[in-house]
């Protein structure tokens, strides 16, 4: 985690150390091809990303907002132009968002960066939300039975974003579920998983159905979507088996092999990783799965319930570039395997076993959570694995455990502004652990608890009340919400869930279902209902996507439509007066982003503290290849 000072300062290395090169690329002007030891010691690939210009109607204007760039200089100012002629008097340099007062809904805008007082040329045009949302068309698979005679449907489920085709924009890529998935305790058979490219305007460019033999279910299937080999396109990382059909309808492996029980389970056959092309769908290479699943009882039932425990994650092991994380196993036996992707081929960096010689009996089994978080949580510029009630570091050794067991939700960011690096809060699903923990990410010493309670099934962490200093933690078996100290400070919100950068302020929202709330001392107040929109996920109730996927720092959501044939995506209409840099160009929040589809989602994290009274954000040193 780096300090808005000692981030400035990093900033101010990397372009000495890159000279000329560096500096033509803050400005925007060049980028870097290849990825030299200067980069590698110091600077984070990222997208190479357009302006992500949007306008939303307000009923009496238009709120654009646009992107500012982590490979824009510090002093960069920008024009707004509407059809060609200028709208602001004079250059916009304190935020990246303008309201057009009067403007139609369908006015048409573009954005010209300002450098070194020399006007660039127009950016992409703006994607319009002339009803205060945009809509992405979708087409659901065809339905099916079952072979115990079970019809299904389809529901547009968890979704995330790349750049799939290179061209600057990001696209989404959107997994159908079957309406009989199954949690993994659950026995009966499930539909197919199918997941789809699609273009922001609902250009599908390829769907993949992963077959037969993965079952359906948030625990199964966790795709990761990155640019891991630098090519300015996105790849999409997926768990497959035989008769997965890719984008361009070759089969993986076997087309008529069926490895379901009578139970629905699937229990034997061939496992693999592949990685697909993002613009064609087309599988790239497969390979054996790590760890092949072994004997079925050894993960801790013999009916196929912890053995398929999957998670996902990507994280910056090297410091520089992105690495794919796949996980098996959290309620006795983990086994985390990183993977590098270079060349049109996978590397396996290394894998962390808790049963290896190096690790059995030292606490690390049985301490996994329903979803990850990765972060440089020991300030050494590489990302480690915080994996529940333990953490794994970049070079794949165990660096501590905390021994407290399960949980459904954690939170890794810098929570407290006070104190250097960052702080991680989680829940205890164990009846005789803390119902709490707020915890010191870079040893697992635990800085405070609550006492055993209970299954806590939901806590959140972040910035929602500007009357106290840092972020505030609650729970669903909590009745208050906390500081970082452990103290109450007020009321417990409405929702126990997720979070969002929505109206014009630092301090974020609560987003639960399909509705956003603002905190106050006595009540919440009502932001936004979405429209014939369904949450995911049953009683999570989840949006497809939320997050930092247009205009400026402040982040949009995407739920589906009651009728499955559009993702909708809201974008705020609040004008905001504060600066950041996109967060989709803060590597530990945009690797929060690809991991928040892993079984139970949760919000992403930016490496800086991002709320009231924060310091002037930090500019990431990053480069886009």
């Amino acid at each position: 985690m780096m300090h808005p000072h000692r981030h400035r300062r990093r900033h101010r290395a990397v372009l000495s150390a890159l000279g000329a090169t560096a500096a033509l690329i803050a400005a925007g002007l060049t980028s870097l091809t290849g990825a030299g030891p200067a980069e590698a010691a110091t600077a984070r690939q990222v997208e190479a990303l357009d302006r992500g210009v949007v306008s939303v109607y307000t009923g009496s204007g238009n709120l654009v907002g646009w992107r500012w760039l982590g490979t824009d200089p510090d002093s960069v100012s920008f024009n707004l132009y509407r059809a060609g002629t200028k709208v602001n008097a004079t250059p916009i340099t304190g935020s990246t968002n303008y309201f057009h007062s009067g403007a139609p809904a369908h006015a048409d805008y573009t954005v010209r960066a300002i450098v070194n007082g020399v006007e660039q040329g127009d950016s992409v045009h703006a994607i319009q939300f002339r009803t205060g949302y945009k809509d992405v068309p979708i087409s659901p698979p065809a339905g099916g039975t079952t072979p115990d005679g079970v019809a299904y449907t389809y529901e547009a489920n968890d979704a995330s974003v790349g750049d799939l085709d290179g061209d600057g924009a990001l696209d989404l890529v959107l997994k159908w579920q079957p309406t009989n998935a199954k949690d993994n305790s659950q026995s009966g058979y499930t539909g197919n998983t199918v997941v789809d490219g699609i273009k922001l305007d609902g250009t599908r460019l390829w769907r993949i159905d992963l077959g037969r033999n993965i079952r359906s279910g948030a625990h199964y299937t966790q795709f990761q979507v990155y640019d891991y080999d630098g090519d300015r396109k996105a790849e999409v990382a997926m768990k497959t088996a035989d008769g997965t059909v890719d984008g361009g309808g070759t089969v993986i492996g076997s087309s008529s092999a069926d490895h379901r029980n009578s139970s629905g389970y699937v229990l034997s056959g061939p496992e693999y990783l592949t990685m697909f092309n993002g613009r064609t769908g087309r599988a790239m290479q497969s390979v054996d799965h790590v760890p092949a699943r072994g004997t079925v009882s050894s993960w801790g039932d013999s009916y196929g319930n912890r053995v398929d425990r999957f998670l996902a994650g990507t994280a910056y092991l090297d410091g520089s570039r992105p690495s794919l994380i796949m996980a098996r196993g959290y309620y006795t036996r983990t086994v985390i395997a990183a993977w590098d992707w270079r060349g049109g081929s996978f590397t396996r960096r290394w894998t962390f076993d808790t049963n290896s010689s190096t690790n059995s009996g030292k606490g690390y089994d049985g301490q996994g959570s329903h979803s990850l978080s990765v972060g440089d949580v020991d300030n050494d510029g590489k990302d480690e694995i915080v994996y529940g009630s333990m953490a794994v570091d970049d070079n794949g050794s165990g660096l501590w455990t905390a021994r407290t067991g399960h949980g459904d939700a954690q939170h890794l960011g810098d929570l407290d502004p006070s104190t250097t690096g960052l702080e991680y809060f989680k829940v205890s699903e164990s009846t005789s652990q803390p119902a709490e923990l707020y915890l010191n990410p870079a040893n697992g010493a635990v800085r405070w608890k609550l006492a055993a309670c209970c299954d806590n099934g939901r806590g959140v962490a972040g910035d929602i009340h500007a009357g106290n200093d840092g972020a505030e933690m609650w729970s669903a078996s909590d009745s208050s919400i906390r500081d970082e100290a452990g103290a109450t400070k007020g009321r417990e919100p409405s929702s126990v869930n997720f979070l969002s950068w929505w109206d014009g302020d630092t301090v974020r929202e609560l987003l639960d279902g399909t509705r956003i709330d603002k905190y106050g001392t006595s009540s919440d107040t009502r932001l936004l209902t979405g429209a014939s929109v369904h949450s995911n996920n049953g009683t999570k109730a989840t949006p497809s996507l939320s997050g930092d996927i247009l205009g400026d720092w402040r982040e949009e959501v995407i739920w589906p439509t009651s009728s499955n044939t559009a993702l909708r995506i809201y974008s705020t209409p609040h004008e905001t007066s504060t600066k950041i840099t996109t967060l989709l160009h803060d590597t530990m929040y945009r690797t929060g982003l690809a991991w928040q589809n892993t079984a139970y989602n949760q919000p992403p994290h930016p490496s800086f503290f991002l709320g009231n009274g924060m310091a002037t954000a930090p500019r990431p040193a990053v480069y886009a290849p």
